[in-house]
Parts: structure tokens; C-alpha cells; sequence
């Protein structure tokens, strides 16, 4: 889950279904004070995957979904941005070495922890670039990019275009959803 609507369709199935959830956060539904029978619990899953979201239930998915979660979270926060190196942010909130956490993550997803922050940073971009009205210095202020040259760098290698003709050609289809990334 990686947005508002997300925990709003969750509560919505959970409510359907007469669940009772302890929580729903961003990437988590607590179950723990009414814990769900193997026939609920599979119910659930069906329900959910037919929203586009899949159950995590073992200990290395939930510390992946923990880390995606920690770094959108990084991104589209500009003080916490400005403020941590990203190894530094992941160690002290997830309380785990970063080797670990960065070996962990790219033997799961194939890619390093750093670029899953730089294809953040770049949909970040796009959205930036096609509904607000800052200028691209603005943006690379805003993700924590040393330069314009720098964002305009890793914007191109990621999507193939520089930000200007990425601006130029409005088309949000371009953008991805955040769990797609």
C-alpha cells in the first residue's frame, strides 16, 4: 500500500468481510488483537489480490515492503531528504546493520536499495514536473540533488529523456505507480 486510497480500499474489504483490523497503516495491516483463522486469512488474500495487492506474511517480505515504505517515505519528505544519507535513515529507523538490509534487498528485488531511491526520486520528478509549477532547479533542490546536471543525468537514464522534453510532452502515462517501481 503506498498511497491513501490504498488503506481506504483495505479498510473497505476488511470491513466487508467483518474484520477487524488493529490497525492499517501504509504497507500493514495489523491483525493482532483479533487474529484471523487460515480460512480468513485466505479469503483476505484473495480479496486483496484482486485489488493489485499481494499478502506478505514472512519475515524478509515484510522488512523489503519495510524498506520500499522507508524510502518513499525519505523521498517525499524533503527535510528528512536534506537532513540523512540513506544508509544512515534505513540503519536508524529499521534498526539494522545496511549491509544487511542492502544485501537483503538487492538478492529479493535485483536491484540495489540506492537505485530503488533513485527511481523514486525520478517519479517523484515526473509528478513534480507535470502537475506543480516549479522549475527543475526547484525539483533537484527539492529531492536533494547536487544540481539540475545531476537530476537531469540520472532522469535521462531512467526514463530515457531529459526533463525538459519529459515536460514538454504532459503525458502522465508516463509516470508509474509506486508499487510498479
Amino acid at each position: 500500500m503506498v498511497c491513501g486510497r490504498c488503506i481506504l480500499a483495505i479498510q473497505f474489504t476488511a470491513k466487508e468481510m467483518d474484520l477487524s483490523p488493529t490497525s492499517i497503516e501504509l504497507g500493514e495491516v495489523d491483525f493482532d488483537e483479533h487474529p484471523l483463522s487460515t480460512v480468513q486469512l485466505q479469503a483476505f488474500k484473495k480479496r486483496i489480490e484482486k485489488l493489485g495487492f499481494e499478502l506478505i506474511n514472512d519475515k524478509k517480505s515484510r522488512q523489503i515492503e519495510t524498506i520500499k515504505k522507508s524510502i518513499i517515505e525519505l523521498v517525499n519528505n524533503q527535510d528528512l531528504l536534506h537532513q540523512n544519507k540513506l544508509s544512515d535513515y534505513l540503519k536508524n529507523k529499521l534498526h539494522y546493520d545496511y549491509n544487511h538490509l542492502s544485501n537483503l534487498f538487492s538478492s529479493v528485488e535485483g536491484i540495489t536499495i540506492e537505485q530503488y531511491q533513485i527511481n523514486q526520486k525520478i517519479e517523484k520528478a515526473k509528478e513534480l514536473l507535470i502537475y506543480e509549477e516549479l522549475t527543475l532547479t526547484q525539483i533537484s533542490y527539492q529531492l536533494g540533488y547536487s544540481s539540475v546536471a545531476h537530476l537531469s543525468r540520472q532522469f535521462k537514464k531512467v526514463t530515457g529523456l531529459t526533463p525538459s522534453h519529459f515536460k514538454q510532452l504532459k503525458d502522465a502515462r508516463q509516470r508509474l505507480p509506486l508499487d510498479k517501481i
